[in-house]
């Protein structure tokens, strides 16, 4: 990561990351107990936008 973030966008994707666990073991969750299939669904995909915003934030530009 480059100098120019600062303060919040730090810790942005160290954020995301938590969130994203958080998706993957609710998700996986509703998925297992068969509770809620569309929310379980809905919250894996939810997991990998995060993921690829997180890859987006944290990889370097050409």
């Amino acid at each position: 990561m480059n100098n120019a973030l600062t303060g919040i966008a730090q810790a942005a994707p160290a954020i995301g990351m938590i969130a994203a666990f958080a998706c993957l073991i609710g998700g996986l969750y509703l998925l297992r107990n068969g509770r809620d299939r569309r929310k379980g669904v809905l919250l894996l995909v939810m997991t990998a936008v995060l993921v690829a915003n997180v890859l987006i934030w944290t990889l370097p530009t050409a």
